[in-house]
């Protein structure tokens, strides 16, 4: 697909009913999608921009997208770099990560929805618990609320499912009890986070997600 097939996509999605375009991983191919994002403006593009990344960015790179992204929807995985080589083989993700994060809210600030509760701009982390508190979600949770600010949108998910060589761990071969869960809806609001969204293992059916309304509060 050429840039100039992509900006058509962007304005016919618009005019489908869409409410954002939504690039995902999309950092490989940023030169050719900011180039169609420019052209679909031109034309007429009006809805927002969502970046979905997984948040090992570099900020020079995410310093070209100001003024082009609406909506930052990066994760932040890991509470500590051990994790993030056990489980991602990076040794420096949290470097990576935490500056990356705090670019992206100088750049658009927390999220804002318009009266129809839909975003608009901002940022929302999302953050997957892992069993055995694998992922250091502790710690991320205090780092977050220490470089962030407690009033960010955290989406905290549970919907965790083991697959192939999880399967034969120890720490990752289950999934997450309500219960286990529970401590780090607390740790949230023992922390002052009161912007997102919670999702609770047993909303999850077979790792696939149901519906959410973007809403201010603990949803």
């Amino acid at each position: 697909m050429t840039p100039e097939d992509l900006s058509k996509r962007m304005l016919s999605l618009q005019d489908s009913g869409c409410h954002n375009i939504n690039l995902v991983t999309p950092t490989p191919y940023l030169p050719q999608i900011v180039r169609a994002i420019s052209t679909a403006k031109a034309d007429g593009l009006r809805i927002p921009i969502v970046y979905n990344t997984n948040g090992y960015e570099r900020v020079e790179t995410l310093k070209l997208l100001e003024g082009i992204v609406d909506i930052y929807l990066p994760d932040a995985k890991y509470g500590s770099n051990k994790a993030a080589s056990s489980y991602s083989r990076v040794e420096d993700y949290l470097e990576y990560n935490i500056s990356a994060l705090k670019e992206m809210k100088r750049q658009v600030g927390n999220l804002k929805v318009n009266n129809m509760d839909i975003g608009e701009k901002g940022i929302i982390i999302r953050h997957l618990v892992l069993p055995n508190n694998g992922a250091e979600s502790f710690s991320l949770l205090d780092m977050v609320a220490r470089e962030l600010g407690a009033d960010i949108s955290i989406s905290l998910m549970g919907q965790y499912f083991p697959r192939y060589k999880a399967l034969d761990s120890d720490d990752l071969g289950r999934r997450l009890t309500n219960e286990e869960f529970e401590e780090y809806h607390f740790a949230l609001e023992s922390r002052g986070f009161e912007n997102g969204w919670i999702q609770y293992p047993d909303q999850v059916d077979g790792g696939f997600l149901p519906d959410f309304q973007v809403k201010d509060g603990w949803n």
